[in-house]
């Protein structure tokens, strides 16, 4: 193991390494020739581990002082090493097939350009295009195809965004040219929109309990099926390779249904006479949370994923209440198999608390039994005029909470790491991915903030700007917001009754 001293001396001697580049840059750009060792004759893997030390800025200056050093800056194992440091991947599929002129250091660039744009979003570092058409209240919006800097095809994919409304279509909108790409008939006002994990199908509900599936491409009708209820909250995921629909009910239920053909499968009652608000399924699939948040006295209820998707006709459903009671916000940390957090009333003192679950199994040689343990509990300085709260997970450390005109990032121990007020108005929508975090508010504003790591390496916000959606005589503010690596997409309220996206799309 290295000692102290050694580590030490490795860094000065990085030091003078780079401190010798640039004075050898500085030399060769005036034509001196005043230093003993020509840059020619250094060796080319001397070169590639002395450019190691160099930042993207430095190695492209360096390629332009002469051949040798050229052929070394542009070595693609130096780039990609570049990637792995700034983004912690080094996957070959962003680079597409042999075929395509890809480089790691033509990635790099557009990506780390791009990204700048991002964080400054200053004007002509992106476009905004107004998508009209709607003559209703937009209920919802998903990206049916987005960019992602994953993929090989960052730059060149076109983004498709689909909306509900209650004029009772579903429009899928191009957000780069502002194109409508289709449009389904009228029929009765929708209430709510999903996407499927595969982003296949949209997934659409109407205020009569009518469900139906769409081809994402085309907009053609799958499959419907009715649940017969006025309220429906949507739950879509995919469970051993089958594909599965969970449905909340007004009456208190949760419906399954298998396949796009929309079989049932099950329906079991969760809440008698509160509808089901909350719908959640944990990463491992394993679990599905159904809760209300009408009713203060009732607990979340953890159930079965089997249960609900292979049901035994001769058991009851398996299910455990969380043995806490009031909850206004849930969601599972999405780096962890089955961590439930939730934001509740404080039993004692009426105010909110942060209280962390771990979900699991125990197993005996007769019967099942489901545990929910409590992690963490502590309560929370909230506004004390919140009447709801908005709740994300970031990774297995952090959750995003908006609440009112305030955001907050807290630790799931319940330290508060950031706050922001930065709206005049409430917040409605909040969307968080790991590039950044974008507020919706009423003050007819988006707030854009990125992630970055503190000196300990923890994760932290940052704010950056606002995007504006228009003038305040014609609208009322901003209702939701929607967002994929390169682009961001918010509703705005429409005073005259017809709501209007705005598409913000950043360029490289």
């Amino acid at each position: 193991m290295a000692t102290s001293s050694g580590r030490m001396t490795i860094m000065s001697a990085a030091r003078d390494l780079t401190d010798f580049f640039l004075l050898l840059l500085h030399n060769r750009r005036t034509r001196k020739k005043n230093i003993a060792m020509d840059p020619q004759h250094l060796l080319g893997d001397c070169l590639i581990h002395m450019f190691t030390f160099l930042t993207e800025e430095d190695l492209i200056r360096a390629s332009s002082v002469c051949r040798n050093w050229h052929n070394a800056a542009e070595t693609q194992w130096l780039w990609r090493r570049m990637c792995l440091q700034r983004w912690g991947f080094c996957s070959q599929a962003v680079l597409g097939s042999p075929h395509v002129n890809h480089s790691w250091k033509k990635y790099f660039l557009r990506r780390s350009h791009l990204e700048t744009k991002m964080k400054e979003g200053r004007t002509g570092g992106y476009t905004c295009k107004s998508l009209r058409g709607h003559t209703g209240q937009i209920v919802g919006l998903v990206y049916l195809q987005g960019s992602s800097p994953l993929g090989p095809d960052l730059w060149d994919t076109p983004t498709t965004v689909c909306s509900a409304s209650t004029d009772g279509t579903v429009r899928a909108w191009n957000i780069q040219n502002g194109q409508l790409v289709w449009c389904t008939a009228k029929q009765n006002p929708l209430s709510r929109i999903i996407i499927d994990e595969q982003r296949d199908f949209v997934i659409t509900v109407d205020s009569a309990g009518l469900i139906k599936v769409w081809q994402g491409q085309t907009g053609q009708e799958v499959a419907s099926y009715s649940v017969a209820s006025a309220h429906c909250t949507l739950l879509q995921y995919n469970k051993d390779n089958d594909w599965f629909l969970s449905v909340g009910t007004s009456p208190g239920s949760v419906c399954t249904l298998a396949g796009t053909a929309l079989t049932k499968k099950s329906s079991i009652m969760v809440f008698d006479s509160f509808k089901v608000n909350i719908l959640l399924v944990s990463p491992d699939k394993k679990w599905i949370t159904a809760g209300s948040k009408d009713n203060v006295d009732s607990s979340l209820k953890v159930i079965y994923a089997d249960s609900l998707t292979s049901p035994c006709e001769d058991e009851d459903p398996l299910c455990q209440l969380v043995p806490i009671t009031g909850c206004q916000a849930a969601v599972f940390i999405p780096t962890q198999s089955a961590r439930l957090a939730m934001v509740h009333c404080n039993e004692h003192t009426n105010n909110k608390a942060l209280t962390v679950f771990d979900v699991s199994m125990k197993k005996s040689k007769y019967t099942s039994q489901i545990q929910v343990q409590q992690v963490e509990s502590s309560p929370l300085s909230l506004p004390s005029t919140s009447s709801s709260i908005l709740l994300e997970a970031k990774d297995s450390n952090s959750i995003v909470m908006a609440v009112d005109c305030h955001l907050f990032l807290y630790a799931l121990n319940g330290a508060l790491l950031a706050s922001f007020k930065e709206h005049t108005m409430p917040i409605t929508s909040l969307c968080v991915d790991s590039f950044r975090v974008v507020t919706a508010s009423q003050d007819l504003s988006l707030r854009v903030l990125t992630w970055k790591r503190d000196r300990d390496g923890g994760l932290n916000l940052e704010s950056r700007y606002h995007l504006l959606g228009g003038s305040h005589t014609m609208s009322r503010g901003f209702s939701l917001v929607a967002c994929d690596y390169a682009s961001v997409v918010g509703s705005v309220e429409g005073k005259d009754g017809n709501d209007v996206l705005k598409a913000y799309t950043f360029t490289s």
